[in-house]
């Protein structure tokens, strides 16, 4: 046996998951009482036992699944899929057993006792190794998707900080060496927020960030680029508590709208300009706002702009949709020199 870095076998533990087979499940069961000559020995009872044999079999199956899918990750793909697949059919066989003898004692299905034993439970085994097989592939195919989604969007936040560390800390040291005979105090602050910054942004390593974390490390950011660029970067916050400051984020989600409000907006225009970010939590929703003035969208560095823009903003989309779902969405606009980044999360 192998040991994976991640399991290959679908993980039948997750509620979707689970939810997905208990309606899948119930289909089969419509689609043979709907099936032509199926409805002269389907009544309302038989419906109901025939259900609760679909659903104690596909329940029964996810949890051995859901036990087994570390144990069954660790054989040749060949054989785990095989036994993986082996499973349900068992369940399947034990169950038309048992669901025979029961029920010619209470009578549920007329014309069922009629049936040869061996028959029965053998259309039941092939019908549940027929059913599996199909769910099984599904199942495998969704959970490579997913686990190729989270190691993009894991790539794109390393992308993101290796970013981060030249260009970022290059600026700041220059700007630091600048201060440190003329106010050497705000270069000492200077180097504290740069500490900081890093340490939240780069130190923390893997796992997910807060809404409050998040803001630290934009204030931080914003508190080193005020050196650089003095009274030509103002910032305006439009915070109205109460805020769901513990809110789980993706890491680094902020920082990189408010640099790139910074590099292809205030720094690009020659008095600078007011970044606002605004944060208001309305029912389930939380917004977020990111806005700036800018160079006209036909100029040379409006395009500029746009192209430099769209890497963080992909990747912001990409993860957002991959923590959230559809439940978040991120919608930009660009009008009359004004940016704007607005971000709709769930709370």
């Amino acid at each position: 046996m192998r040991e994976p870095t991640q399991p290959w076998v679908p993980d039948f533990c997750r509620l979707p998951t689970l939810f997905a087979v208990i309606v899948g499940a119930e289909l089969v069961v419509l689609i043979l009482a709907l099936a032509p000559l199926g409805h002269e020995h389907w009544r309302l009872a038989a419906f109901g036992t025939a259900s609760l044999f679909a659903q104690w079999t596909a329940l029964f199956s996810a949890t051995l699944l859901c036990k087994l899918r570390v144990l069954l990750s660790r054989l040749r793909p060949v054989v785990g899929a095989l036994l993986a697949w082996s499973l349900p059919v068992a369940v399947a066989a034990l169950g038309a057993s048992l669901l025979f003898q029961i029920d010619r004692g209470l009578g549920l299905m007329p014309g069922l006792v009629n049936v040869d034993p061996e028959r029965f439970v053998l259309s039941c085994s092939a019908l549940t190794g027929l059913i599996g097989a199909v769910a099984l592939r599904y199942a495998y195919v969704q959970e490579q998707w997913r686990q190729q989604v989270r190691a993009q969007a894991k790539s794109e936040v390393d992308a993101l900080q290796a970013r981060i560390r030249p260009h970022f800390l290059f600026n700041s040291m220059n700007t630091i060496a600048s201060l440190v005979r003329s106010d050497p105090a705000k270069a000492e602050r200077a180097v504290e927020d740069l500490s900081d910054l890093f340490r939240a942004a780069l130190g923390a390593g893997e796992g997910e960030s807060t809404l409050a974390e998040e803001i630290e490390l934009v204030e931080r950011f914003l508190a080193i680029e005020e050196l650089r660029l003095g009274n030509r970067l103002q910032v305006r916050w439009q915070r109205e508590e109460p805020l769901p400051w513990d809110l789980k984020l993706p890491r680094l989600l902020l920082q990189p709208l408010v640099e790139n409000a910074i590099i292809h907006g205030i720094a690009r225009l020659a008095d600078g300009g007011t970044i606002e970010i605004g944060l208001r939590a309305q029912g389930k929703t939380l917004h977020v706002t990111v806005g700036n003035p800018c160079p006209p969208a036909d100029s040379a560095m409006g395009n500029a702009r746009g192209a430099g823009n769209s890497h963080a903003q992909r990747s912001i989309e990409h993860r957002l949709r991959y923590h959230f779902g559809p439940t978040a969405s991120m919608v930009t606009r660009h009008d009359a020199g004004y940016y704007a980044c607005e971000l709709d999360l769930p709370i």
